[in-house]
């Protein structure tokens, strides 16, 4: 029988074994088989991945700004070349279609470009004079060793969100992706070696909870980004934020998206069905929840089912528009909110289970799902399902429909489709949500503006990239500076008073 690949550590600039003799499998989810295996990190390999770290971060702290920039140059461009490459990962350990995956990559790519402006992003202020002879600046510096702790369903984008920014600011990372999909970021790691980093300053470490919190309670690691489900989000807020750490952690979404009467019913269709069945739904942004304010419900539910029916499922390297979900336990959690939609008394206008597709029958597949007359006490409307179910909540006017929004515990994105202007600035402006779309249904900020939500969906209140990303990984000094000609001087114990 042959032995399967084993995906190792990437420390000090190159694969690292470690000591823990603990694996996980590594399935291709379109065959259901195990590709893989990827090494679980104990503490002890979390410690080693520290320390090459913290043994990097003063030669990289005094980087000149000119040189780090140019490693980050080199990565973007060797990333931009190789993307391909990147998305065969992708495809092959999450399941997503290869178009999704390269969209993916270009998403992250708009952040490495973000960072290749960091000089200007990380320029300080200065104030001459503010007093006689004295003159106010800041600076912003680096923080140290950061973590970063990523989640499945988008293994090289959610990397990508931080990584450049935190190394282009002059910190050293250790990163731990999720171990359903690890090879991409040990890919990225030595693209980044490729380009001319130094050792130690970008570290991976595969594993499970055990490594989490070896991060998140280690005394040399100064900030901790997450991204994941909001129960795993507030858990790595609090213990991380105890052991006195700067802390982003993303988390889960129920994102809404409310289709006025006067609305492009056909654009909002569209809408509706790219947001909640790309990428298998397995996306934070995705849409699961279509509000539709009478009397267009009919006609929307109508124009969705008839999409669904063209969909074509399987394997991501076949043009399949959709592939299967990332694991079968996933897969099946998510089947089962089908039996549960009955149950609660909803129709299920579309199942997802027992579909035709273009694949491995062991893949792990499930069709688009759609249910209408969705309870809003049940907990297919409740619960963040994550997987291709849409479901359809029926309201008489905007006012109940964004009340049903403002009442979730979730506030991470948003969509409003209408062709009233004054509707859509009332929504934008009422709306208690973070990153709010206009006919536009996945509403992820480009790279020079910030991504984060508000309530469950966010905790701390440093989001990622773009300004949010810089001031999280930098932290500002404020210098106060008089140099004194020597006829002034003597000894004054009073409060000092700008003068």
């Amino acid at each position: 029988m042959t032995e399967l690949p084993a995906i190792t550590h990437w420390i000090d600039g190159a694969p690292a074994l470690g000591v823990s003799t603990r694996s996980a499998p590594v399935f291709n989810p379109a065959l259901g088989t195990v590709a893989k295996n990827v090494l679980l990190a104990d503490s002890a390999d979390v410690d080693t991945a520290v320390a090459s770290a913290q043994a990097a971060y003063p030669l990289w702290r005094d980087t000149s700004q000119a040189k780090r920039q140019g490693v980050m140059f080199n990565f973007r461009e060797l990333l931009n070349a190789r993307k391909g490459e990147l998305a065969d990962i992708l495809t092959a350990e999450h399941g997503k279609v290869t178009s999704d995956a390269l969209g993916e990559i270009a998403r992250g790519l708009e952040v490495v470009e973000f960072a290749l402006g960091m000089p200007h992003l990380s320029k300080g202020e200065y104030s001459e004079n503010v007093s006689t002879g004295v003159d106010v600046y800041t600076l912003r510096q680096p923080l140290g060793v950061v973590g970063i702790i990523s989640p499945f369903n988008f293994p090289a984008m959610v990397p990508l969100w931080f990584f450049p920014i935190a190394i282009a600011a002059g910190n050293t990372v250790v990163l731990k992706p999720s171990e359903k999909d690890p090879s991409a970021s040990n890919w990225m790691a030595a693209l980044m070696t490729e380009a001319g980093l130094p050792a130690g300053v970008l570290n991976v470490v595969h594993g499970d909870k055990e490594a989490v919190d070896a991060l998140l309670v280690h005394p040399d690691v100064q900030a901790i980004s997450f991204v994941g489900s909001t129960p795993i989000a507030k858990y790595i807020y609090e213990t991380a934020a105890h052991h006195g750490k700067r802390v982003q952690a993303l988390g889960g979404a129920k994102n809404h998206m409310l289709v006025l009467p006067d609305a492009d019913l056909d654009l909002a269709a569209d809408a509706a069905v790219n947001a909640g069945f790309g990428s298998a739904g397995e996306r934070c942004m995705a849409i699961s929840v279509v509000v539709a304010v009478e009397p267009v419900a009919d006609e929307l539910v109508a124009k969705i089912t008839e999409r669904l029916t063209g969909l074509k499922v399987g394997d991501g390297m076949r043009g399949c528009d959709m592939g299967p979900l990332i694991t079968q336990a996933h897969r099946d959690k998510v089947a089962s909110y089908i039996d549960l939609a009955h149950t609660d008394g909803a129709e299920v206008v579309v199942d997802g289970r027992g579909i035709e597709v273009d694949g491995d029958a062991s893949g792990f597949w499930l069709g688009p799902t759609l249910f209408d007359r969705v309870s809003t006490d049940s907990d297919v409307y409740l619960d963040e399902i994550f997987g291709p179910v849409l479901s359809v909540v029926r309201v008489a006017s905007y006012a109940e429909g964004l009340d049903l929004i403002n009442r979730s515990r979730y506030g991470n994105g948003t969509a409003i489709f209408t062709n009233d202007g004054g509707a859509a600035r009332r929504f934008q402006n009422e709306v208690q949500v973070g990153m709010v779309g206009i006919n536009v249904p996945i509403p992820v900020p480009v790279a020079y503006h910030s991504f984060g939500g508000w309530k469950d969906s966010l905790f701390g209140d440093a989001k990622a990239y773009g300004p949010g990303g810089i001031a999280f990984y930098t932290r500002e000094k404020a210098i106060t500076s008089r140099w004194l000609d020597p006829s002034h001087g003597g000894i004054n114990l009073g409060f000092p008073q700008n003068a």
